[in-house]
């Protein structure tokens, strides 16, 4: 028995320090912009819609080949050859059905502003049409990793369907863009996921309910591997009580705590907690830990389906009274989680969930989305909700299903949440900790951040440290603002390990204390357990030359496929095997592919397929590069910790220009019209003739550099519409808008031959801030988003 628990434990030292993620920065996306309702119309061929609509198909997932276009009032895009299906669980059946649009379905790897997929929801239970979106509201505002989500009014062939719920689709697009990777599984959890131990055996967490299973692997579908999953069920049921605490070091459990007290405080029934149902596992490989991701969130604000009463039920027992819930049991069955839930709850009642702040909320949705929802008549095929109804829901119950207006819910509810609260001085709360450099040369200091919260203000937060195990003078860390810490006040505390003077290692832990002289430490069990920072290593000078992350005609490789490559070279003096060195698009997971077993010369280059086709030979990776963005990093392992030899982050990519070197193994890098793979840099005529090829579609690519100040390149693509090589597509406009639609610049107004163009937008004058360019060619039509930073 606990042979399966041990594995877990962490041994006396750490070699590297955890990385917990920080939310990313929220850069507004068009898509999910709330403060206007944007238009999505679908047009579709009518037999085809008619499939979708019979009752017959109602659980087909078939896809079937449509037209999206996406208006906000400042941007209007037009999308053809996505595909649309139904979604859902029971609104299959609803008269007023969810809806599913697929960007990549017909068009492999295509995106629309980063998404893949968008989940239309028609919220037929929710006569408001706004508990959902006040649910993935409230997670944002508690820090909690969840789906974006705003209104839209949704059109069928120009017929109106009515208002609807644009809700961020779970999957490896969104893990990317939220803990900067996907490569770990991703599991979907539906009823009945309890996370009960079943069994070592990981092929018994492949029970199915229906035609799918309870715990559905979304990624690395062809491993079809559940030993991770099986691993943290293990853990989570059959630790002992006493160590029930190194369940940290496979879960994240704070990040847990902070949904648990927005599901109790929402009444979020249908959730882990009650109903086994309803949420994602993600298997971070930047932390280590296992995250939970809420999900779906109609069914909340006092509407119930299953009996008990959500506004004053008991917050300590949520959860269903007869069956096992070993996730939520288990936690706040210890006390420093217990209080930790409590004081998240309280958070809550005195922040996001305050009518104070929620109803000003709510009447301005309310206000924004009346005429959507008077004009919805789908709104009423269900329940026969009137128009009067609607507006009703908002201050009373409505019977049925509708137990509760939405404001006299939240006021009950927080009265009982704020009757029932048992609260407890807390420990500090310690998590995200970051240090640079990963290994340290001697004589370099080393910067730490880590992120720490508590009831009181400001906690005593310092690093203990010391040099080849002998102690050193604690550092204190703070959050002002002036120590690598970002902004003041931000609960992020930043200091420096002072560098060691010769090669060794340095062993560092947290602490941090508050005014009732609670502590916390990180790693839990220092002094006995620490984190540990090498100094003093030798790198081959190795390099990342030349990449693309968007390769369509320029290059083919043994298979004739046109595929994203990296170019490697060697600046060093001496041969370099590259047996023991990895290449990797994820630097929080740097021995993501083993370079093949091979010697580069001085001088030499090596290109590298990062294709995701290892089966296709040595150079070929297991992954793919992102055009949208990402990082790329060529590391050694040095005893047990991996060391960053070079490294490069990117932004969104424009296909068949590449990204290099001006001189190779140099400083400073420039894009390639006429890219050279595994050629010298300033070879640029390598393969010129493969840039010539003619464009075979219409193209808008993404502006670069983006953000920019204040020069930034566009570039685009014609067509020869009539097959004839330089052949007039016609007028051609390229113009810069602001974001309330108000013209700033036409860069393009002419005829123009079919080709490859880029132009550069110099923004000198205007303010910082987001504006949109659009290209208008024929019939064609795309608008994408560039952003000025002064």
């Amino acid at each position: 028995m606990y042979k399966v628990c041990l594995r877990f434990l962490a041994p006396a030292f750490i070699f590297m320090a955890f990385f917990h993620h920080t939310l990313p920065a929220q850069i507004s996306n068009p898509v999910y912009v709330d403060d206007v309702i944007p238009v999505v119309k679908i047009e579709i061929d009518s037999d085809s819609l008619d499939m979708i609509l019979d009752p017959d198909s109602a659980e087909s997932d078939h896809e079937y080949p449509a037209v999206f276009i996406f208006d906000n009032g400042t941007i209007r895009d037009t999308v053809g050859n996505v595909g649309f299906r139904l979604r859902g669980n029971t609104s299959r059946h609803a008269l007023k059905k969810s809806f599913k649009v697929s960007f990549n379905t017909f068009e492999r790897g295509r995106k629309y502003y980063g998404l893949e997929k968008l989940n239309l929801n028609g919220e037929h239970n929710d006569p408001s049409i706004i508990r959902s979106k006040l649910c993935w509201d409230i997670f944002k505002a508690m820090q909690i990793t969840s789906s974006r989500a705003n209104h839209v009014r949704l059109y069928i062939n120009d017929v109106y369907y009515g208002l609807y719920i644009n809700v961020e689709h779970i999957d490896e697009n969104f893990v990317n863009y939220y803990f900067g990777n996907n490569d770990g599984n991703l599991y979907k959890c539906l009823w009945p996921a309890d996370l009960d131990y079943l069994g070592d055996d990981p092929d018994l967490y492949k029970l199915t309910n229906g035609d799918r299973r309870v715990y559905e692997l979304k990624t690395n579908k062809e491993l079809d591997d559940y030993s991770d999953l099986s691993d943290l069920i293990a853990s989570l049921n059959l630790l002992p009580d006493a160590l029930f605490t190194e369940f940290e070091k496979s879960f994240d459990v704070d990040g847990y705590l902070r949904i648990l007290a927005v599901d109790v405080a929402v009444g979020s029934w249908d959730d882990y907690w009650y109903l086994k149902n309803n949420y994602y596992l993600y298997n971070n490989p930047e932390s280590g830990l296992f995250e939970f991701i809420p999900y779906d969130y109609d069914n909340t604000f006092g509407i119930d389906w299953v009996g008990p009463d959500w506004g004053t039920r008991d917050i300590y027992n949520w959860g269903h009274d007869t069956e096992v819930r070993p996730l939520a049991n288990r936690i706040l069955a210890v006390q420093e989680y217990r209080d930790r839930y409590s004081y998240y709850l309280n958070k809550l009642m005195q922040g996001a969930f305050n009518p104070d702040s929620l109803f000003p909320k709510i009447d301005a949705i309310h206000t924004m989305i009346t005429s959507a929802a008077e004009e919805d008549t789908f709104r009423t095929l269900d329940y026969g909700y009137t128009v009067d109804d609607f507006h009703n829901s908002y201050e009373q119950a409505l019977g049925g299903h509708v137990e509760y207006g939405l404001k006299p819910y939240v006021t009950t509810r927080r009265n009982s949440i704020l009757e029932q609260l048992q609260l407890n001085d807390i420990k500090p709360i310690i998590k995200n900790l970051h240090h640079s450099p990963q290994v340290a040369q001697p004589n370099q200091p080393i910067d730490v951040t880590v992120y720490v919260e508590d009831e009181d203000v400001h906690p005593n937060v310092q690093i203990y440290h010391a040099v080849n195990f002998e102690s050193r003078t604690p550092v204190t860390m703070y959050d002002d603002g002036l120590h690598q810490d970002g902004q003041a006040g931000d609960l992020i505390y930043g200091g420096q390990i002072p560098s060691a003077r010769a090669s060794g290692n340095i062993q560092f832990y947290i602490s941090a204390t508050d005014a009732g002289n609670a502590q916390s430490l990180l790693p839990r069990n220092a002094p006995s357990e620490q984190y540990s920072i090498k100094v003093g290593f030798d790198a081959p000078k190795l390099f990342i030359n030349e990449f693309m992350a968007s390769n369509d005609t320029t290059i083919a490789d043994e298979y004739g496929e046109f595929d994203d490559w990296v170019e490697i070279y060697n600046g060093d003096t001496a041969a370099v095997w590259l047996g023991e060195i990895f290449l990797t698009d994820n630097l929080s997971r740097p021995d993501k592919w083993l370079l093949p077993d091979t010697t580069l010369q001085p001088g030499e280059f090596l290109l590298i397929w990062t294709d995701k086709d290892p089966e296709q030979g040595p150079n070929h990776t297991t992954y793919k590069l992102d055009a949208d963005g990402e990082a790329v990093g060529i590391f050694k392992d040095e005893g047990g910790t991996p060391v960053v030899i070079d490294s490069l982050s990117f932004g969104p990519q424009q296909s068949d220009i590449s990204f290099g070197r001006t001189k190779d193994g140099g400083a400073e890098w420039q894009y390639f019209d006429h890219p050279t793979p595994g050629y010298s840099n300033a070879n640029i005529d390598a393969i010129a003739e493969n840039n010539n090829a003619r464009p075979l579609q219409f193209k808008l690519l993404q502006n670069y550099p983006n953000p920019f100040n204040p020069t930034t390149a566009i570039s685009y693509r014609l067509p020869a519409l009539s097959g004839v090589e330089g052949s007039d597509v016609g007028y051609v406009t390229l113009t810069v808008y602001n974001v309330l639609g108000q013209k700033i610049r036409t860069l393009v107004n002419k005829k123009q031959p079919a080709g490859k163009y880029r132009v550069t937008f110099n923004a000198a004058g205007l303010p910082s801030g987001v504006y949109y360019y659009r290209l208008e060619a024929g019939h064609f039509s795309q608008t994408k988003k560039l952003i000025l930073l002064r």
